[in-house]
């Protein structure tokens, strides 16, 4: 049986990136934490923390970070069972998510349960590939992602597709494609990607141009702009073409600002809710909300 005040420590030492903070967060000494440290090293019998400059958690260490974490979230929601409705107790909620999703239908998914129920949210931005690993390490309670199979631990359910494609300003569109959307011009036009990992280009490419698309993405120009506000500026001012969701393109192709270069092509991605499986109410009734909100905000979108 672990001592919790020594996991605490470790914890704190991690999210606080180092003892003399995470000694001021559990007020006790600098000299107490790095006890506690090195007794539940000595307990589970490795190394749990790297002492570098922030200090990093070993394999190990991320795995007794998962459980403080999931004994906390338990703790944080029968603490608000028993406290009276009119107290002002907040439970944090740490989450992963995508960044086509926070800046489209997320806070309005979730704006009931944020009415009605006292959390605090936390959230972590990665690309929608990428945000599992926040899960699996134990950060997060939750995670929005494209993975569709469960993490161990965890459950999984489809929340359902975003739908993209290629736009750009009007003015961008006569410049570089005045005889519309071809292979040749499309290869000297520059682009906009969210990050390095954003492949939503390349997918639109292999259905637009199937084989060439591979060959051909490596030496277009292409600006790096992770910022859905800049990303959206860059577009309607005409410096470049980009992939954007329904939710983020339909407004702006409404108001004629942009236009769509491939109509005929969509790349759809699919996705999923992955939650630690435990026996939380919190957690259930927000995974509840996630879900009924998707469905209700994407539904209204005209």
């Amino acid at each position: 049986m672990f001592d919790y005040k020594l996991i605490q420590a470790y914890a704190m030492v991690i999210q606080e990136s180092g003892f003399e903070r995470a000694s001021g967060k559990i007020h006790i000494t600098q000299s107490a934490i790095s006890q506690r440290v090195k007794q539940l090293e000595d307990q589970v019998g490795q190394i749990l923390l790297l002492r570098t400059v922030p200090p990093v958690p070993t394999p190990a260490g991320k795995k007794i970070l998962k459980l403080y974490h999931q004994v906390k979230h338990l703790e944080d929601d029968l603490n608000v069972s028993f406290e009276p409705e009119d107290k002002n107790v907040f439970t944090p909620v740490p989450i992963a998510v995508n960044a086509d999703t926070l800046d489209t239908w997320f806070f309005d998914a979730i704006q009931p349960f944020l009415d009605q129920k006292k959390v605090i949210l936390d959230l972590f931005v990665d690309d929608q590939e990428r945000t599992h690993h926040f899960l699996r390490d134990g950060k997060v309670l939750a995670c929005i992602s494209t993975r569709d199979t469960a993490i161990q631990g965890c459950r999984v359910e489809q929340i359902g597709d975003m739908e993209y494609g290629l736009y750009c300003s009007k003015v961008f569109a006569k410049k570089w494609f005045p005889n519309g959307l071809n292979l040749n011009r499309l290869k000297d036009a520059p682009g906009i990607c969210f990050s390095r990992d954003d492949n939503l280009n390349t997918q639109l490419f292999e259905q637009l141009f199937k084989t060439q698309s591979q060959k051909m993405a490596k030496g277009m120009p292409m600006h790096y702009v992770p910022s859905s506000v800049m990303f959206i500026n860059l577009l309607k001012n005409g410096i470049a073409y980009g992939v954007l969701p329904r939710q983020q393109s339909q407004p702006l192709i409404n108001k004629k600002q942009i236009v769509d270069l491939a109509p005929d092509t969509r790349v759809r991605v699919c996705l999923y809710w992955h939650c630690w499986n435990l026996n939380s109410k919190l957690l259930q009734t927000f995974t509840a909300e996630l879900l009924k909100g998707f469905n209700r905000v994407n539904n209204n979108l005209s």
